[in-house]
């Protein structure tokens, strides 16, 4: 945090210095702002130490306790997902970190920026490249773990409400059916048993997703908020700024880097909300018909409940949703038509 404070005060040190001049000021505004928003994040993840370690904990106690074949495949299913986003957005920072080292001219740094003494000189030309890139590389590590920390826990909500699902649609297996149809007496008690461990299930998912929004709410609508500038910002120095193929093909990967920092918790928020409506139906799908009257009235109360959908918004503005991430993506080319005509005059 020391490293990447340093660099973020020498980053509005240039700002200031190039105010006025639009490309260098894009120069700068787009690795200041992500740094900026990763220091809100980071902080945030700090005071709420506690708190989403409880949650961690609690969702790790459930789905490592799974036993059920379909349900171990879920959890498999969840996990594949989760590892693959983390993989694609690892690999898509490290390629922009390296092009943007590689694209260093001759005792030019990689990224603008000001210090307090002659950059171009040995051995502070070097000293200061290797500052740059390893306070890059570190923003980067700590953004990913961050980023992937929330999607995480978003997606074992999401693998719960599963687990949910299907031991809702599994509710009547194995056991003994009349020759009426009907289940017998033990079995229709076995039923209320397993529906109420479902009913409490589904309360500690709704407990869990409210301490998620509580946790963070506020550093999503700060994300989101900067991620519209940065998406602008970026696609402007692609656009009129980068000239080596080694510079662009950087910018091109950093860009997509921020798209899929943004879409990676749009996509899990609004996959939670498809999940928690599927439960519902979960529900309908088991064989009620065989249940007694008073279960059938439980089971109904289950699904009326149920189909009220969890969701995630940021700051309580805007819902985590495919829907919100088309919509920062217009914000955003809106931003850069903005630029592009101020620079054409």
């Amino acid at each position: 945090m020391s490293i990447i404070g340093t660099y973020i005060i020498v980053q509005v040190g240039d700002l200031v210095q190039v105010w006025g001049n639009l490309p260098y000021m894009t120069g700068t505004m787009f690795l200041l702002f992500t740094n900026l928003a990763l220091g809100t994040k980071a902080l945030n993840a700090m005071w709420k130490k506690k708190v989403i370690q409880d949650m961690l904990a609690e969702s790790y106690r459930e789905l490592a306790g799974e036993r059920r074949t379909k349900g171990l495949q879920i959890v498999k299913s969840c996990d594949n997902e989760t590892t693959s986003q983390l993989c694609l957005y690892f690999g898509l920072s490290m390629i922009t970190i390296s092009g943007w080292a590689a694209s260093a001219e001759k005792n030019q740094l990689p990224l603008r920026a000001w210090y307090p003494y002659n950059t171009s000189k040995t051995p502070a030309y070097q000293l200061t490249y290797a500052h740059q890139c390893i306070a890059v590389l570190l923003a980067a590590y700590i953004n990913i773990c961050l980023d992937t920390l929330v999607t995480s826990l978003v997606s074992m909500c999401r693998c719960r409400l599963r687990l949910l699902g299907l031991s809702l649609e599994t509710l009547c297996d194995g056991l003994d059916i009349a020759d009426d149809g009907r289940l017998t007496a033990a079995s229709d008690r076995t039923v209320g048993v397993r529906l109420r461990h479902c009913v409490v299930c589904h309360q500690a998912l709704l407990a869990q997703t409210k301490l998620l929004q509580k946790c963070f709410s506020m550093s999503l609508l700060a994300q989101f908020s900067v991620s519209m500038l940065i998406i602008c910002v970026s696609a402007y120095q692609l656009a009129f700024e980068a000239t080596s193929l080694v510079r662009v093909i950087s910018m091109v990967t950093y860009l997509a880097v921020m798209m899929l920092q943004v879409f990676i918790y749009c996509y899990q928020g609004n996959q939670l909300v498809e999940e928690s409506e599927a439960v519902a139906t979960a529900a309908y799908m088991c064989p009620w018909y065989t249940c007694s009257i008073p279960v059938r009235r439980s089971l109904l109360m289950v699904m009326s409940r149920t189909r009220l959908s969890t969701q995630l918004t940021a700051g309580g503005f805007t819902q985590l949703s495919l829907a919100t991430f088309m919509a920062i993506i217009k914000a955003s080319y809106s931003f850069f038509t903005v630029l592009k005509q101020v620079e054409e005059k």
